[in-house]
């Protein structure tokens, strides 16, 4: 099979699993409203999908090594599809979470092992470049979720929403059962086998750093999100549809940065588009701390995209490489570690926001974020033996 059929299989349930992940965020009013709940709590949905997906991953990486990465994805974009389906359903709240704490562990089965896949099919030195065409429909679909999720959600409720996301996991479920049709039978799993590939990574330093790096990247940068649609409402800036344009501005960076990428290597290098990418997201975070209107938000919101992109599709290329053998493995630790982040993060901003405010707790943001671009610029383009050391 060639990279690009493999990118347009894969990117069919990238889109659709971003989708399901991000069409809630814009929704916290109005599913808050039809539920009787606060906004407050409803914002905690997003930590629900975030922290099964990612420990999840410690568990799906071992079994696509072991038992192949498609033969995973099939299942798990299975019991996303039954998650979907019964949201569309949930009665209260309680109900809601369960659902998506399942629905973020089976959406932890779709885009770790794509990269991985990309990785064990595409040469290093495209890499980075095909990771980035790969999630131009991983962006789409947060595009997608961020922004038109709030404006359906006014036409056709929250679970009309939530019905759109079933319908697309099917699309993408048959997309991946008839494009991998072909494909070989893995193996069978090994607990043993699985814990000796993770010594083995976990004793690598360079990935340690790569799994640290995207941890506190996550923090810093996807707290604000689920807030972005109550706070706006605070300040009478709109509802459902402005908190979607708003974050919609994130996606719309991203979609630069991969029309930028070969640029970028070519000019600029690793290094620098990782300094870059911190300065680009910490000024953000400083902007969306002012507390203008959804038309600044926005805005704030698109440098954050193309400065999140700029460190973490560097960070994704590079953790591809450091165990070749044991792939899905070592992006699955990277995926977990990103998901911790983003589901603590919320948590932090939340806090962050009783106790100090919208600008105290962005500028904090924006000042980890800053140092994450200059670490990861410093030590990840360190030759090997000083990055051992």
């Amino acid at each position: 099979m060639s990279s690009r059929n493999l990118i347009l299989i894969l990117a069919t349930s990238g889109f659709a699993s971003t989708f399901s992940g991000r069409a809630v965020e814009p929704m916290v009013g109005v599913i808050a409203r039809d539920l009787s709940s606060t906004p407050q709590t409803i914002a905690l949905l997003s930590a629900a999908f975030a922290l099964p997906y990612a420990f999840i991953q410690p568990i799906l990486g071992p079994i696509g090594d072991a038992m192949g990465k498609e033969r995973v994805m099939k299942a798990a974009l299975a019991l996303l599809l039954l998650a979907l389906a019964c949201s569309v359903f949930a009665p209260d709240p309680s109900t809601l979470f369960t659902l998506r704490i399942i629905a973020g562990a089976a959406a932890g089965g779709s885009i770790p092992l794509s990269i991985a896949l990309i990785g064990d099919r595409v040469e290093m030195a495209q890499r980075q470049v095909a990771l980035s065409r790969y999630f131009v429909a991983v962006i789409i679909g947060q595009l997608a979720g961020s922004s038109f999720a709030g404006l359906l959600a006014e036409w056709i409720g929250w679970r009309g929403v939530f019905t759109l996301s079933a319908v697309m996991i099917a699309l993408a479920l048959a997309a991946t059962v008839i494009g991998f049709r072909g494909a070989l039978p893995g193996g069978r799993f090994d607990l043993r086998s699985a814990l000796v590939r993770y010594r083995d990574i976990l004793s690598n330093p360079r990935a340690l750093t790569l799994f640290g790096l995207v941890f506190i990247e996550a923090i810093a940068i996807f707290g604000i999100f689920p807030y972005v649609a109550p706070l706006l409402e605070e300040r009478g800036e709109g509802g459902a549809t402005e908190a979607g344009f708003a974050l919609g501005g994130f996606a719309i960076g991203g979609l630069i940065y991969s029309a930028l990428v070969a640029w970028m290597l070519r000019r600029l290098g690793i290094g620098r588009i990782l300094l870059g990418g911190g300065f680009s997201a910490g000024v953000a975070l400083v902007l969306l701390g002012m507390g203008g209107d959804w038309k600044l938000d926005a805005a704030a919101m698109l440098f954050l995209g193309l400065g999140f992109y700029m460190l973490h599709n560097t960070f994704q290329a590079q953790v591809t490489e450091v165990a070749p053998g044991a792939r899905a493995s070592a992006v699955a630790l990277h995926a977990f570690s990103f998901f911790c982040g983003q589901a603590l993060g919320v948590v932090l901003m939340g806090f962050g926001l009783r106790h100090i405010g919208l600008a105290g707790a962005t500028a904090a943001a924006a000042l980890v974020i800053v140092t994450v671009g200059l670490a990861a610029s410093s030590v990840l383009t360190r030759p090997a033996g000083q990055r051992a050391r």
